[in-house]
């Protein structure tokens, strides 16, 4: 076969390749109920084109998946998001995102091994999705900083009312996101660091 007129085969893109000055690499998840924007909030924030797991929902999922205030979801992750983002010249985050659905949860144990810490997506129309979700990180003590997905028709609360809902200690980092905006993003994941950076200096902290 004559490969002299073929276009020769695609390689990685400049931006996919991982800087030469990276010198540490840390590990996060996203996590939350199903619909609540993980991976819209994972394809805003990576500087590479995030792998995404997602498929068209179908009747299977009737009666089984929860979608009470997100009926117009089509599509749903089933496996996992993925995505990479360079908080400085040597500090790079993986970002991982985790499937909503709870019959998916089964897969988080994976997800969350080698992770530092993690940021809990909430939905203000369906709090309550929230509540088994940051029990588990509880239970396991993954550290946790709790972002509100800002939705055009959620109801707006105080962060002093959600906190008590969510029953979240003081410590817990609580702030309010827009997962579209890649600045609003990276400043949940820049929380998440602080975060983490305050535990490691004093553990007390948690």
């Amino acid at each position: 076969m004559d490969f002299r007129n073929s276009e020769p085969p695609a390689g990685p893109r400049r931006e996919d390749i991982l800087p030469d000055t990276a010198t540490a690499a840390v590990k996060v998840v996203i996590v939350g109920g199903f619909g609540v924007g993980k991976t819209t909030l994972v394809g805003s924030v990576s500087e590479i084109r995030p792998l995404t797991t997602e498929e068209t929902m179908t009747q299977a999922g009737v009666g089984v998946d929860d979608t009470v205030g997100v009926e117009r979801k089509t599509a749903t992750t089933v496996a996992m998001d993925f995505g990479r983002i360079s908080i400085n010249k040597e500090l790079v985050l993986y970002v991982f995102g985790t499937p909503g659905q709870e019959r998916f949860w089964f897969l988080w144990r994976g997800l969350f091994e080698g992770a530092l810490g993690a940021v809990v997506l909430v939905d203000t129309r369906r709090l309550e999705v929230s509540f088994e979700v940051i029990g588990r990180l509880e239970e396991r003590g993954v550290p946790f900083v709790v972002a509100v997905n800002s939705f055009p028709d959620a109801p707006e609360h105080s962060l002093d009312d959600l906190r008590s809902a969510l029953d979240l200690p003081a410590s817990v980092p609580l702030l309010v996101c827009d997962a579209r905006r890649r600045e609003s993003a990276r400043d949940v994941l820049m929380t998440l660091m602080h975060y983490l950076h305050s535990l490691a200096v004093t553990p007390e902290a948690s």
